[in-house]
This record gives C-alpha cells, sequence and structure tokens, in this order.
C-alpha cells in the first residue's frame, strides 16, 4: 500500500447479500450488489442489510451502474474457461433482464459509470475509459494511468479504484477530470483491501471487500 497517501476513512461494514461480491451501484440510499459465485444481482437496503429484490443473471455480473428505472450490467461468461466475451445488458427494475445486449468494444469490459446522459465502461488491463453510444459505439477513449477496478461519476468528474496490476496489493482512489482536452488525474487516497466497484450514495462511496464478503462505505476525500 502507498504510504505517502493517507488511508480513507471507513464510515462502516455490512455483510454482503451473496459470496464473492462484485458488482455495485448506488440507487440513493439502496445498493445493487452483483456476485461472481451464484451469478445474480441483489438489491439491497443498505441501513437495514435486507434484501428488496433477486434476480438471475444471464452470465458472470461485472459493473453496475443506474440509468434511471434501469440498471446497465456487464456480463461475461458464467463458467471459469469460458471464451468470456462481455457484453452489457439492461435490466428493468422490479422485472428482469431485457433480451438486447450491446457488445464491449473488444470482448472487454469491468466497470460502468452513467452520467445521465452518456455511458462509459472501463478496460481494465488497457488502463482506458470508453464513452459509449447507445448502441455501444465508441465515441471518445479517455486513458488513465492505473488499472480501474471500480468507477463512479460525481459532480462531472470520475473517481476510480486503480490497483498498478494485478500482481501488486496496491489499491488508491483517484479523481479524473475528462471535461477538458488533456484529462487531470489526482490521487485522493490509498485503499487497504482490494476493492472492487465503486458507488455514490449523495453523501459517502461505497465499494465491496470481495475476498471478505463485505460492502464497505467510506467518508468522500476533501
Amino acid at each position: 500500500m502507498n504510504q505517502t497517501l493517507s488511508t480513507i476513512e471507513e464510515l462502516l461494514r455490512i455483510p454482503a447479500p451473496c459470496p464473492s461480491p462484485v458488482g455495485l451501484a448506488c440507487d440513493g440510499p439502496d445498493l445493487w450488489i452483483g456476485s461472481f459465485e451464484t451469478n445474480r444481482i441483489y438489491g439491497l437496503v443498505a441501513q437495514q442489510g435486507r434484501v428488496f429484490e433477486e434476480a438471475v443473471a444471464p452470465g458472470r455480473p461485472f459493473g453496475i451502474t443506474v440509468t434511471g428505472d434501469a440498471l446497465r450490467v456487464v456480463l461475461g461468461d458464467s463458467h471459469e474457461g469460458g471464451a468470456d466475451d462481455r457484453f452489457i445488458r439492461r435490466y428493468i427494475m422490479g422485472k428482469d433482464f431485457k433480451s438486447e445486449a450491446i457488445a464491449c468494444p473488444g470482448g472487454a469490459g469491468s466497470f460502468l459509470a452513467y452520467d445521465g446522459d452518456r455511458l462509459y465502461l472501463s478496460q481494465r488491463d488497457n488502463k482506458v475509459i470508453l464513452e459509449l453510444d447507445e448502441r455501444g459505439t465508441v465515441l471518445r477513449t479517455i486513458p488513465v494511468p492505473r488499472q480501474i477496478t471500480g468507477m463512479v461519476i460525481v459532480a462531472g468528474r470520475f473517481y476510480l479504484v486503480t490497483t498498478e496490476s494485478r500482481d501488486v496489493d496496491d489499491y488508491r482512489l483517484l479523481c479524473l477530470d475528462a471535461r477538458k482536452e488533456q484529462p487531470e488525474v489526482h490521487e485522493l487516497a490509498a485503499i487497504p483491501f482490494g476493492a472492487r466497484s465503486l458507488g455514490f450514495d449523495g453523501t459517502k462511496f461505497w465499494t465491496n471487500c470481495r475476498e471478505e464478503n463485505t460492502i464497505v462505505a467510506f467518508a468522500k476525500p476533501d
């Protein structure tokens, strides 16, 4: 872990409603969680730890983001050793997944963010964020200096959970402002565990500690 950065201020931890939580998104005070092991997504009342909705995903769920009354979910092959081409599917809250799917560019993609207009997809090994239109066409490629393991947009800026590589246990929270021609990147804090996904409920961040099957809330750095 980077010793020159301050560590995130953890506010609380709650048990995940499933083993191996990876995907996470905030819908106001509620959370949406995706499990690698059960291939399901769960709607969770965070303050109560109560599951109010559960659905089988048509694949292994990676990143999740809220788009109004629906979710967008990155789905991969549900079997180890499969081709694992990634697709983005729409889940209507209270109903089910829609049949149509958007192929992730190059078959790769992990996490999603939504700014109210455009959808953004991260590609971990390529160290980029892709701005997509409604058909999945890449409109813009935003370079990132580290691998992304979670992202969310807050007040027009990307907040990213990042790591140097799959072999280095050094997780950091970054803020990336891509509204200018040259994106500005600022390292904000060290994260003392292997965080997966990132959500923001209006006051605090949420992420998954996959190894411990817990969901962690932490304060937004100044």
